[in-house]
């Protein structure tokens, strides 16, 4: 079962952190819960993506990822001031954290930098823009996606053929 670029439905246990540091930015360690996601369809980061290519089941390693293929560089373009009338019944903190609906219905994340009586200054980059990150990861399962999960870009987004994968369960 080892993992392919496209059409593998793979599960992993991960722990994140900038490269260089010690704090975890992110973890699903312990909790019970894999992240699953079907490779080739960008449902993570690339350079996590590729890395994971050819390992297999129970493996695990430590990758590096570069910024460019973590959530890119920071663009200084990303930086907007905006009229505090926007932010109207938000109890703003320097560093909060906000979700909003971009141009084509996505969803954003902002940074709030800084404000004042009239203006926010919000960052639109991703928080671990610019930052090369360091993964310890874990494959807990690799299978082949079903039809129904590739037409649908979701696990389990179909019905289930037989013992819950087609083919011969393996990724390759």
């Amino acid at each position: 079962m080892t993992i392919t670029e496209q059409d593998c439905v793979v599960g992993i246990e991960y722990e994140v952190k900038e490269a260089g540091a010690k704090e975890i930015v992110d973890s699903n360690k312990g909790t019970g819960q894999p992240l699953e996601f079907i490779m080739g369809i960008g449902q993570i980061i690339p350079g996590l993506e590729e890395a994971l290519v050819g390992m297999s089941k129970d493996e695990s390693g430590d990758v590096l990822v570069p910024a460019q293929k973590a959530y890119g560089v920071r663009d200084d373009n990303a930086v907007q001031t905006l009229p505090i009338e926007q932010f109207e019944g938000i109890e703003l903190q320097e560093g909060l954290t906000l979700y909003g609906q971009g141009e084509q219905g996505q969803t954003v994340q902002v940074t709030v930098q800084s404000f004042d009586d009239k203006e926010v200054k919000v960052d639109f980059n991703h928080p671990l823009a610019g930052k090369d990150l360091m993964f310890s990861v874990k494959v807990l399962s690799a299978r082949e996606a079903t039809d129904d999960e590739i037409a649908s870009g979701q696990i389990g987004g179909g019905h289930i053929h037989g013992d819950g994968c087609c083919g011969s369960g393996s990724c390759g």
